[in-house]
């Protein structure tokens, strides 16, 4: 009974987070897991991770995709599509524990634990109408794994505003025709504060580097205004440098 009214409160609690995104173009929900991984326990990590991926594989386990990436300094983001709210009420671990044994299935897990202190849930949301890819919405950028993570954190007042602004950045990169693309997610369910945070993808660092600064001599002086006026409403911004670690994620239909 209390585990069905705290699915119950969880469901709510999404829905009321979700409110203020249906003026919005919400193409698809994410449930994010993110471990921080203690320096000594990397490599325990990626190899226990390796392992339960050839477990899922052995096991035929389905209905569980994910992608893996992980952030400078030791974060690890596991990210898998959430396509209806039903999807909460799935366990797709069950079959892999019950083909495995609850003992062996534990085993794995164990071996997480010791990896790190703090890890938590949360929810982005992918917003098509605010996000620039001409050639086609997507997350999976092949040949470009290297991510660049902007968080523009702001307060509930000045939402709307800032999303004023990014929709004129993505106008402005269009009628440029810039050949730097971006995804726009905005905060759900378990996140800290509100947020917008721009996703860009890159074969490397110095592919990265390369293409802004030509974005950014492309846009000029209107492009720099227009920044400017966007950072207004923005009550905090950092940004995260990592990769996509294609070795770690798992797909049930290869």
């Amino acid at each position: 009974m209390k585990t069905a009214k705290l699915i119950s409160l969880l469901l709510a609690i999404v829905l009321l987070q979700t409110t203020n995104l249906f003026a919005q173009n919400v193409n698809q929900a994410f449930w994010v897991h993110e471990d921080q991984v203690k320096p000594s326990m990397l490599k325990e990590y990626e190899a226990v991770s390796k392992d339960f991926i050839k477990a899922c594989k052995e096991h035929d386990l389905k209905d569980a995709d994910w992608a893996t990436a992980r952030i400078d300094g030791g974060t690890y983001l596991t990210i898998a599509p959430i396509n209806s709210m039903a999807d909460f009420d799935k366990n797709p671990m069950a079959p892999l524990a019950e083909k495995m044994g609850e003992e062996n299935f534990r085993a794995i897990f164990s071996r997480f634990d010791k990896c790190y202190d703090t890890h938590r849930n949360y929810m982005v949301h992918l917003i098509d109408d605010m996000s620039y890819m001409p050639n086609g919405l997507t997350t999976n950028t092949e040949g470009e794994d290297y991510r660049k993570w902007h968080f523009f954190h702001v307060t509930p007042q000045n939402v709307a505003n800032l999303r004023d602004k990014m929709k004129k950045v993505k106008s402005l990169y269009e009628t440029k025709g810039a050949k730097q693309h971006f995804r726009i997610y905005r905060n759900g369910f378990g996140s800290t504060g509100d947020y917008y945070l721009v996703v860009i993808s890159a074969k490397d660092a110095q592919s990265y580097t390369k293409t802004s600064e030509e974005t950014d001599k492309l846009l000029g002086e209107e492009g720099e205004k227009l920044f400017d006026d966007l950072m207004q409403y923005v009550h905090k911004y950092e940004s995260k440098t990592g990769r996509m670690r294609p070795d770690l994620a798992y797909n049930s239909s290869n």
